[in-house]
């Protein structure tokens, strides 16, 4: 005779709903047992708790009278007259016409209740309330187009020859590098039982003692850090004797490169694009590649290198310039040669992100 054990193999007997049960019953009964026997198979098996003689007897005199469904039937109830296409259409115009429009706003207007509100803009219209994205800066359309064509110019360019591209090429740009810089929110996470007190951290500032540190470098490392004097600025003058002493920095580092010839990728600051830093670069024998302005997401240094150096200082204390020198040197010593030819390939896929996104905008 078949038991209710080989029920039990295809349903969860733990969270057996009342539906399944009733299943059981049924099934039970087809095969002629009497509301007791059915009692006692299923108490065996599901546990004492499980069903009652009167459930048992409800549900066989059912089936005796010809009831084949197990499922409760339908019942009337109060109409959801809050949620309804109107209500749905009337909160979606409101959105449109005012994105930071509150819930409790679309509730007082449409006389709802907050929670009918809540449902509507979120399940009925499937959206979500999030907070502005940071962007260092609103461009206009004349500044996306020059964006996309720069992007397209130096993608086709990079794609004719990708080796010779990133062989010829040196990135350059200037950072501020604190004595202490705190850390970020990202790095002070810690992991805590739901019972434990949340950790604290003392609201800190960058401290006043910084170094401006001017970095060039290729897909093989860096050729030339500058340090700023203090009391110095870096003006079209000053950038020009920078390039003169990246030239003699190449040929000494990099035996070939200078012949083969040097291009250039830097941001538009002011000091890069002054006219006697521009003829000190054609001077020198090199090339300077197309930037698009206020595009550091396009700038090796930007999204690469910069980022993940003052992650491994952000918390240090430096008592001078000249420990703050040490720790750059030092951090840039220890990055193995792939590194730096990473960041450089990474430019690839940024151009056609930035393409991808603004060619749909």
């Amino acid at each position: 005779m078949t038991s209710l054990y080989a029920l039990q193999q295809t349903l969860n007997v733990d969270n057996m709903n009342k539906t399944e049960l009733r299943a059981v019953i049924k099934f039970l009964y087809l095969k002629k047992m009497s509301c007791k026997d059915i009692l006692n198979e299923i108490l065996s098996v599901l546990g004492d708790n499980s069903v009652s003689y009167a459930k048992v007897k409800k549900w066989v005199a059912n089936f005796k009278r010809g009831v084949t469904v197990t499922e409760d039937a339908p019942r009337p109830g109060r109409p959801a007259t809050s949620i309804n296409e109107d209500h749905v259409n009337k909160a979606e115009t409101m959105v449109h016409a005012d994105r930071r429009v509150t819930v409790r706003s679309v509730a007082e207007t449409l006389r709802i209740s907050y929670g009918s509100a809540e449902e509507i803009l979120t399940r009925n219209l499937g959206m979500k309330k999030v907070s502005a994205r940071w962007v260092p800066r609103m461009l206009t359309p004349e500044q996306k187009q020059c964006r996309i064509q720069i992007s397209q110019q130096l993608m086709q360019r990079f794609h004719a020859d990708p080796d010779d591209f990133l062989s010829r090429l040196v990135t350059q740009d200037e950072t501020w590098i604190h004595h202490f810089d705190p850390e970020s929110k990202r790095q002070s996470l810690q992991w805590k039982h739901p019972w434990s007190p949340p950790p604290r951290k003392f609201r800190v500032t960058a401290s006043a003692g910084k170094v401006m540190a001017s970095v060039f470098w290729d897909s093989r490392g860096v050729i030339m850090i500058d340090y700023l004097e203090h009391g110095q600025t870096i003006t079209g003058e000053y950038y020009s004797q920078l390039l003169i002493r990246l030239r003699d920095a190449i040929k000494q580092k990099r035996r070939g490169k200078v012949s083969q010839g040097v291009i250039i990728l830097q941001d538009s600051a002011p000091s890069h694009t002054a006219h006697v830093a521009k003829a000190t670069m054609e001077r020198c024998g090199f090339e300077l590649l197309p930037h698009a302005p206020y595009s550091p997401d396009l700038a090796p240094s930007d999204y690469f290198l910069f980022p993940l150096l003052k992650e491994q200082l952000r918390g240090k204390h430096f008592g001078s310039d000249d420990e703050v020198v040490n720790a750059v040197e030092q951090w840039i010593n220890e990055q193995e040669r792939s590194f730096f030819l990473n960041g450089l390939k990474k430019l690839e896929s940024r151009w056609q992100k930035c393409l991808m996104c603004l060619e749909t905008m």
